[in-house]
């Protein structure tokens, strides 16, 4: 099964072409991305990783994408860049979680992003959720796993590991793409775990 990983939620995103097979996952090519240039990026950098590896876009067989969470501009372009896609090639396409692939590149259960405001996106088990300043002191005998400094400073049991990419994602999502835990292209929205502000400032004013 060839395919394509693509994860926008850091400062920075990537791309991923890779081999799925049982019991491997082997990744042919990857490129990184620029921040705040994701959407003039994806296509020419897919062209060439494709180009380079030899080959056609028709002969991807799924899309793996990263949907949060993490920043709300790059979620967006990156999750509405994997449905275009998918459904112009009419392939189909499996989301993950960012915090999902931080917990499995670190073999824990537990991990961490910094979601800005003194708050973090956390998640335990298949839980995901946001903790404020509050909520963080939490006891656990298994490290969080982290990919941030200012998480590192936070949670005294961390686990530092390098940010997760979509190399990353791609071999966490081996398994459910073989057993074709796919999502519903039409219908998979992004997984911001908090609102944006638009939508804070919106029921504050009583639009929504």
């Amino acid at each position: 099964m060839m395919v394509l990983a693509i994860d926008t939620c850091g400062t920075s995103g990537s791309l991923a072409l890779g081999r799925v097979a049982p019991d491997t996952a082997d990744v042919l090519a990857q490129a990184e991305l620029a921040g705040k240039t994701y959407s003039a990026q994806i296509v020419p950098v897919l062209r060439t990783m494709l180009s380079e590896q030899g080959i056609e876009t028709t002969d991807l067989n799924a899309i793996v994408v990263v949907n949060g969470p993490g920043s709300f501009t790059g979620i967006r372009i990156g999750v509405s860049s994997a449905k275009g896609l998918a459904e112009a090639l009419g392939i189909p396409l499996l989301a993950v979680s960012r915090l999902a692939v931080l917990a499995w590149k670190a073999e824990s259960s537990r991990a961490a992003l910094d979601a800005g405001r003194g708050e973090f996106y956390f998640r335990t088990g298949d839980h995901e959720y946001l903790l404020g300043a509050k909520d963080l002191l939490l006891t656990s005998t298994e490290a969080v796993a982290v990919c941030e400094a200012s998480a590192q400073r936070v949670f005294a049991d961390a686990s530092f590991v390098q940010p997760p990419t979509a190399d990353d994602a791609l071999r966490y999502a081996a398994p459910g793409l073989l057993a074709h835990n796919f999502a519903d292209t039409e219908t998979l929205d992004a997984n911001y775990v908090r609102r944006s502000d638009a939508e804070i400032f919106a029921k504050a004013a009583g639009k929504v």
